[in-house]
């Protein structure tokens, strides 16, 4: 089934020069769904109202030239701060940016967080801030309702490839850089630089926390995935079994299940808990051996993201198609063309998929199904549950694997 198209953000011939493409690497759905954010290439990213981007959706038709939105869309006065008002900005981050991340005070919402009553710190409720990584190594930090900077963190020295805040509001920050390290920065305390977390031999890709902030996954230019420990800040694990660089993931909202995309040409859904692959999605058919995987073909992925249904996963490749997956079913439910796409996530509330291609960003309707009653129920215990506990239960052993992801 094709995917029906919700809208797109057209970027604007840029003035800058040509040396360098329009590659957007990066799109970002505010964790309270009030903003959207992609970079347009170059130096510019653009943040945008949600809800107000829909209406002009539905208004206007699908197209819509991003400069445009600005007559349609009431712009901030400098002589009030109209929070509860969102208004658009075009910020200048002065270098190419390779990796967005928005970071709010607020706990995200409690499907996504266990540990909403317990967190160190207590924040003002209206604070939302926009991270880009820069191709310089820096960090700049942005007022999102303000468009101000607030930030320059300087410790990389390399590209920042990626960028995710933990889910509970404290406002720490992790970032994958080309320089071979990911660093822990506590954006609460000044942005000061917390932990230096090193492991991988090679340029670190991407990373994702899970729901409850506890795991860091981290992939880059190897085969392996590296899991974290941040509370200590030490390494759990690795997981082996992709055949080529891994380039993205994701944790599933009950923090259950991890999924990564890797240029072998396949996505894999990961059991993180005890290190198990439950399912692969393959792009080629028949999917590559071993030794050629890591070749050069038009089915490297580029992107994958967990709906928050926890039941459906899109993933972005080469070969010009979005796909959409069920977490128990071999093929796509559901596809959509992009040419050159390189990023996509879902939004906040899973009803649309934003992907990003040249400097503009296209957005898809997400396939919506009830879910099942076993799924309910796993993704109930899940979220307080890591497989070891749910299998150690006083419970009859068909409702254990009634409860647990099976291969």
């Amino acid at each position: 089934a094709r995917s029906r198209t919700v809208g797109e953000l057209l970027a604007p011939t840029s003035p800058f020069d040509k040396k360098c493409g329009r590659e957007n690497w990066t799109v970002a759905f505010a964790p309270d769904g009030s903003y959207f954010a992609w970079s347009q290439g170059h130096r510019i990213v653009k943040l945008v109202p949600w809800s107000q981007c829909l209406n002009n959706f539905l208004l206007h038709g699908t197209k819509n030239v991003a400069n445009s939105i600005s007559t349609r869309l009431p712009r901030q006065n400098s002589d009030s701060g109209q929070k509860n008002k969102p208004c658009e900005h075009i910020i200048d981050c002065g270098d190419i940016v390779w990796s967005l991340a928005f970071g709010s005070s607020v706990p995200e919402k409690q499907s996504r967080c266990v540990n909403i009553e317990w967190h160190r710190f207590k924040f003002g409720q209206d604070q939302l801030l926009l991270a880009t990584g820069l191709n310089n190594g820096r960090i700049k930090i942005w007022d999102v309702y303000t468009g101000k900077l607030l930030l320059n963190l300087m410790d990389h020295t390399e590209v920042v490839r990626d960028l995710t805040f933990a889910p509970d509001g404290s406002l720490i920050l992790v970032s994958a850089s080309r320089d071979k390290t990911l660093r822990v920065w506590d954006l609460k305390d000044d942005g000061n630089m917390m932990k230096v977390l090193r492991g991988h031999q090679n340029w670190v890709y991407g990373c994702a926390f899970s729901p409850d902030s506890s795991i860091l996954c981290s992939v880059g230019a190897s085969k392996a995935v590296f899991l974290w420990d941040m509370d200590k800040y030490s390494m759990i694990r690795k997981l082996e079994g992709h055949h080529n660089d891994v380039v993205a993931c994701e944790f599933s909202p009950d923090g259950a299940l991890l999924a990564t995309a890797s240029y072998d040409t396949r996505v894999y859904v990961w059991d993180p808990h005890i290190g198990v692959i439950l399912m692969e999605f393959g792009h080629l058919f028949p999917p590559p051996t071993p030794i050629f995987a890591g070749g050069a073909n038009d089915r490297w992925v580029r992107s994958v993201s967990f709906s928050h249904d926890g039941l459906h996963i899109a993933s972005l490749a080469d070969d010009k198609m979005v796909r959409f997956w069920r977490i128990d079913e071999e093929y796509p439910v559901q596809v959509a063309p992009l040419n050159n796409g390189l990023c996509c996530t879902f939004s906040t509330d899973g009803s649309v998929l934003a992907a990003g291609q040249d400097g503009s960003a296209y957005f898809w309707a997400t396939p919506r199904q009830v879910s099942s009653l076993q799924h309910l129920c796993r993704m109930a215990i899940r979220r307080v549950m890591p497989t070891s506990q749910v299998k150690n239960l006083p419970i009859p052993s068909k409702v254990v694997e009634f409860l647990c992801y099976q291969i």
